[in-house]
């Protein structure tokens, strides 16, 4: 690839960074260290009505935990500065003033009325709003005048009035587009900053963005950025649009709906690594059977080629699996020291060994935040009905759950090394001596010491977490529950 790649992420703080969000940041990260490029942050704040205090923040956090570190920005600076777009007022109505000199652009002074009158016109003729150029003839004196009157204003971009624009698209190929489709739209707003649509293609040209990602739904609008850009005799980067995130159901991802955004899905207990593997995923694909991949490797083999047209499926139980896979690749110090805040959050009881607990937890859990309901039994049995006990593919009913818990409490009140391979040694030697199964005395020992269908280990691995006064307990309790 000729030249140096320089990609930027130029997001708008407005709150939060949505999971589109986040995936564009990747993508646009990427697409700058596959090819030893540069990754800028540049923070696109034109937009005051919809500004948060405090978002920017937002915005560096995000990037940091995420591991995608910027090599150009606000708060790097760089040879491109500033990378806020507040801070470059001047130089777009420069850039826009040079437009009208050009011929592509032009002042327009249509009150607010007006605008609101011809948008009325339209929508009763059934026709899609248009504006209708009633500035375009303004002679320049006629300009100057209403300049020096103060009368408020707007430069509009002044489109082709015959012929097509095309465009290529890394994803979507060659889109062609009728001139005549394309409104004059606002460069500049009447307070003087830019629109989002004008700025951004300044600023990528002045600070040589050569890869441009963004979502499927600025397709539309590419031709008037590359208008633009040919106006003004200027390179036009590489776009790459990506397709919308979806629900499984197919709706939109949104915040209003309550879908999460990144900072959402961390305090939900999901592994940054594993969320950053799964967003990788939506709508890319390597070309292979591999799905795990740390962000190294994901910088060594995203290819551009792989982006999908089709709309990406949020599916959160994808997103399950995949946390579980990391945690399973974690050591289990890893595991044990990402584990211990859910632990003091439910248990009191001193004598509980959370290394072993952690050792349990580990091939079992999919998700951080679900640890304390899994092992909140640990701390006081929970009530429970007697069907637990009753499990068709462990062969136990009421019955002989009563008869096997009176067998197993004779031996475990007589066992002294309270120890998992002893007391499971201890118990399938009874359930040999009865003739029965090892699961019609197992079953109904960890339900008797957790309450609970599913529990993190088997019944001789919590007997010892619990140890041998507690067990004895609960199991007593079992047996009075079922006689």
């Amino acid at each position: 690839m000729a030249g140096v790649v320089r990609t930027r992420f130029a997001p708008s703080p407005t709150g939060y960074m949505h999971i589109g969000n986040l995936r564009t940041a990747l993508y646009e990260y990427l697409i700058a260290r596959r090819h030893g490029g540069r990754f800028i942050l540049r923070i696109e704040d034109t937009d005051q009505e919809r500004y948060v205090e405090g978002s920017t923040e937002v915005i560096y956090k995000t990037l940091k935990i995420a591991g995608l570190e910027h090599d150009e920005g606000p708060d790097k600076g760089g040879p491109y500065g500033p990378y806020i777009q507040s801070e470059r007022k001047d130089l777009y109505m420069e850039y826009a003033k040079k437009l009208t000199d050009l011929g592509h652009a032009y002042y327009c002074f249509c009150s607010k009325e007006r605008l609101a009158g011809l948008k009325s016109d339209c929508e009763q003729q059934g026709k899609p709003y248009k504006y209708d150029r009633h500035c375009l003839g303004l002679t320049a004196e006629e300009i100057n005048n209403k300049l020096a009157a103060g009368i408020p204003f707007v430069i509009r971009q002044k489109m082709p009035d015959t012929g097509s624009t095309s465009f290529e698209d890394a994803v979507y190929g060659t889109i062609t587009v009728d001139n005549k489709e394309l409104e004059d739209q606002i460069l500049i707003k009447s307070d003087g900053l830019p629109t989002y649509n004008f700025a951004n293609v300044i600023d990528d040209h002045l600070m040589g963005i050569t890869h441009v990602v963004r979502g499927n739904e600025y397709l539309s609008s590419t031709p008037k950025y590359n208008l633009l850009y040919k106006a003004f005799g200027w390179d036009i980067p590489v776009y790459v649009h990506v397709s919308t995130i979806v629900t499984p159901e197919g709706r939109k991802m949104s915040k209003r709906h309550g879908d999460p955004s990144f900072e959402d899905l961390i305090s939900q207990g999901f592994l940054v690594e594993a969320v950053i593997n799964f967003v990788a995923l939506l709508g890319w694909s390597p070309g292979t059977e591999q799905e795990i991949f740390s962000l190294k490797e994901l910088e060594q083999v995203f290819d551009i080629r792989g982006i999908s047209k089709s709309p990406a499926v949020f599916d959160i139980a994808k997103l399950r699996w995949m946390n579980g896979e990391y945690i399973r690749k974690m050591t289990p110090e890893q595991f044990h020291q990402a584990a211990s805040p859910y632990y003091s959050k439910t248990l009191s009881e001193k004598g509980i060994d959370t290394f072993r607990l952690s050792r349990l937890l580990q091939p079992r859990t999919e998700v951080l935040t679900e640890i304390p309901s899994m092992i909140d039994f640990l701390e006081e049995l929970p009530e429970y009905d007697v069907s637990l006990y009753v499990h068709k593919k462990m062969k136990t009913d009421t019955v002989n759950s009563l008869t096997n818990l009176k067998a197993v409490l004779a031996i475990l009140e007589k066992t002294d090394a309270w120890k998992n391979d002893v007391l499971y040694g201890s118990l399938t030697e009874l359930a040999k001596e009865m003739g029965v199964k090892n699961s019609q005395i197992l079953w109904p020992v960890r339900t008797a010491l957790s309450g609970k269908a599913a529990t993190p280990g088997g019944a001789t691995e919590l007997a010892e977490l619990l140890g041998k006064d507690e067990s004895i307990k609960r199991i007593r309790k079992g047996i009075e529950k079922l006689s």
